[in-house]
């Protein structure tokens, strides 16, 4: 059975620096990245969303935490097909963004030089922690207007496999259809095709937008579920209302038989909470691995997934 690693999809997010989680004192990036290590064997990065990460950070990353530890490194926005604000890209690229004066554009609108620049970039920054051992895996959460029966979103995800061969990569859908009984096998062909995780996610189920709890392992070395709180308010509300949620103990339980029967089928398996409200995401966290009887901190990496480092 492969490990179950749990943790937040981030240690830097202002409400939870803001809640008291963090011991008093540690008021630097160094001293919160240890203790975050200290309780936690991964996390995610999501501030590569918004803009290009940087070596300098990933080796910062590295020397801050033990071996062992994975960093789930979000992809860019122009990488998934979202939105991308002129200013997040490098002065000598702004020009190049489609849609620049407004709109939203199409995968098939963005020029693929681009495109190739910016995996540059965008990987090169990141080969510190790939070259460690900590990179757990790029994850690609792709827009609601992605879906299965456009020509285009799926072209755009054969590129997304070509432009990241030998990288681990680890695929969120936003649109339901891609997991509803007509489309899931054909999803879950391609994803293990590619060896690309697919990820679960734990979300309301009350709205028509809601992606159902399926748990596909698509890769034989990891798999991923984000657990985004359950409120109503997703997809209408502020970002406080979408993700504040405090996961109850049953809700966690619901997922345990899950996670094992995925650690069943993969060496690693990444449960990262993303109820980003005050300590909520930390507590869950916490309680999640109590309930699988997991140790805090990190443990040595095992298995196929050493390929990596």
């Amino acid at each position: 059975m492969g490990e179950i690693l749990v943790g937040t999809c981030s240690w830097t997010d202002r409400a939870l620096v803001s809640s008291g989680w963090y011991p008093p004192g540690l008021r630097d990036a160094e001293g919160r990245l240890r203790h975050y290590a200290a309780q936690f064997p991964v996390v995610e990065v999501d501030a590569t969303y918004y803009s290009l990460p940087s070596a300098r950070n990933s080796t910062l990353w590295t020397e801050r935490t033990p071996d062992g530890f994975r960093f789930d490194v979000k992809a860019f926005s122009l990488l998934t097909g979202h939105p991308t604000t002129p200013n997040a890209l490098p002065a000598e690229l702004r020009d190049a963004l489609p849609g620049r004066r407004g709109g939203r554009p199409r995968p098939a609108d963005i020029d693929p030089a681009v495109l190739d620049e910016v995996w540059q970039r965008f990987s090169g920054a990141l080969e510190p922690l790939k070259r460690s051992g900590r990179l757990g895996t790029l994850l690609f959460q792709f827009p609601p207007w992605f879906t299965p029966g456009d020509a285009q979103s799926k072209a755009f995800l054969a590129q997304c496999a070509q432009r990241t061969a030998g990288w681990p990569v680890a695929v969120e859908f936003r649109h339901p259809a891609w997991w509803q009984e007509d489309e899931r096998a054909k999803t879950e062909a391609t994803l293990k095709d590619w060896d690309m995780s697919a990820v679960a996610v734990d979300m309301t189920q009350k709205l028509p937008t809601s992606i159902p709890p399926v748990t596909p392992v698509t890769s034989p070395g990891l798999a991923v579920a984000r657990f985004h709180g359950r409120n109503d308010a997703w997809g209408t509300g502020t970002k406080e209302e979408r993700f504040r949620h405090t996961y109850a103990p049953e809700e966690l339980r619901e997922w345990i038989p899950r996670l094992h029967e995925m650690a069943e089928q993969a060496d690693e398996v990444h449960a990262l909470f993303n109820n980003c409200c005050a300590d909520a995401a930390v507590r869950a966290a916490e309680s999640m691995r109590h309930l699988l009887g997991a140790p805090a901190g990190t443990r040595l990496p095992h298995g196929r997934r050493q390929g990596l480092v």
